[in-house]
């Protein structure tokens, strides 16, 4: 064991053994040694000869800071990066990571929620007596439901600025998607990540699939959009640098599901009103829910392109891997409805009013994604757009 005596005097700013340094920083010497081996706090000396461990009490407030940090659960390849900043840029990554443990948190409750949901609704049917089946109305699901399916269209444009395009989109008859690249592998990682969510990834599922069933499979085709996405990236110089947002609809069987990371957004247009059904993994949204910007401070916002979760390479230095794992949910679906999905090549230069007031007026999901590429390019066209509209209509209407 190391010694816990002084090796000089801490009032003094002399160095300080293991021992003593642990309790100045409330940190355990075990503790210390294993921060030592990750590079996350050195001592200001180790001795040659018998290997003792010697520290500057001018690094309790790194240490402390390294300790409150895993107390909010942070990994250590991020305190890494942390510790190694200015405190005021250490306040920004603190305040991200803190935004995006939030917004995972509800996206758990959400899911906590639907189950909740259905399993009171399925005890209430088991619980009915026999002939009172009640009516499932025009509802994707359930037996005897009205089946339904979707007429779609997608389109991508590079733009009026950028000279390439890095967003992919797709509409067919079992998903609709888009997806919003960056970095050296974007282009590749946009379309990577569509390719793995098409139905011969995954079987395009059947009308027998349950509630919990097809949880599972958005999970794991959330799962198989990661790893397609870390492996289209894994040839660029900095494989952490390139990724891409993923917003998709998924009809298994006779059912939704809304895959959903980063800031592309989907929209549900229903009796007239559009409602935005995804939420955006930002800094600059965390910061509005929040409450300290307003959605016309963050407009213009400086740090509104950093997002707080995105599919994204693996850092080749990292000592540990950060997945960042898609929001998955079930949605219910009404004959009648319009879905628009898009990259903020879109949302974020034209105004919801606008975006409704094109989604109405087309007669057609071919013509919806036209008018609302021309709206983008009457905005300036500053980035690439994707976007994709599609329409659930009674199955016998296809």
């Amino acid at each position: 064991m190391e010694r816990e005596g002084r090796a000089g005097g801490a009032a003094s700013g002399e160095l300080v053994t293991i021992g003593e340094f642990a309790r100045l920083s409330r940190l355990s010497a075990k503790a210390l040694r294993r921060y030592d081996e990750l590079g996350l706090l050195r001592p200001a000396l180790v001795d040659p000869v018998n290997g003792y461990r010697y520290y500057d009490p001018a690094q309790v407030e790194g240490a402390r800071l390294v300790a409150w940090l895993r107390r909010i659960g942070m990994p250590l390849s991020r305190i890494g990066r942390i510790v190694a900043l200015d405190a005021g840029a250490a306040a920004v990554e603190i305040r991200a990571y803190w935004a995006r443990v939030e917004a995972e948190t509800a996206a758990r409750r959400d899911l906590a929620m639907y189950l909740v949901d259905h399993l009171s609704a399925e005890g209430g049917a088991m619980s009915r007596k026999p002939g009172n089946t009640g009516s499932t109305g025009n509802v994707l699901g359930g037996p005897g439901a009205v089946q339904l399916a979707i007429r779609c269209a997608a389109l991508t444009d590079t733009g009026s600025v950028r000279t390439t395009n890095q967003d992919a989109a797709f509409a067919g008859p079992r998903l609709l998607a888009v997806a919003d690249g960056f970095g050296e592998g974007g282009a590749e990682a946009s379309a990577a990540a569509i390719e793995a969510l098409k139905p011969s990834a995954w079987g395009g599922g059947d009308g027998a699939l349950s509630a919990a069933d097809l949880l599972n499979a958005l999970e794991d085709t959330a799962d198989s959009a990661s790893r397609a996405v870390r492996d289209a990236v894994a040839p660029c110089a900095a494989p952490d640098g390139s990724g891409t947002t993923l917003t998709a609809m998924l009809w298994i069987g006779s059912r939704l599901g809304l895959v959903h990371i980063g800031d592309s957004r989907a929209y549900l247009l229903r009796g007239g009103e559009l409602f935005r059904i995804t939420h955006d993994h930002s800094l600059v949204q965390s910061m509005i829910d929040d409450g300290s910007l307003s959605r016309e401070e963050a407009a213009s916002h400086p740090g509104r392109a950093l997002l707080l979760k995105a599919l994204v390479g693996e850092a080749r230095s990292a000592p540990v891997a950060v997945a960042c794992r898609p929001d998955v949910r079930l949605r219910e679906v009404l004959a009648g409805d319009r879905y628009l999905l898009c990259s903020d090549g879109l949302s974020a230069v034209v105004d919801e009013s606008e975006l409704r007031a094109a989604v109405i007026a087309a007669e057609a999901p071919e013509e919806a994604v036209r008018r609302l590429v021309g709206l983008a390019h009457e905005a300036g066209g500053p980035d690439n757009v994707a976007c994709a509209v599609a329409d659930v209509v009674i199955a016998a209407e296809e």
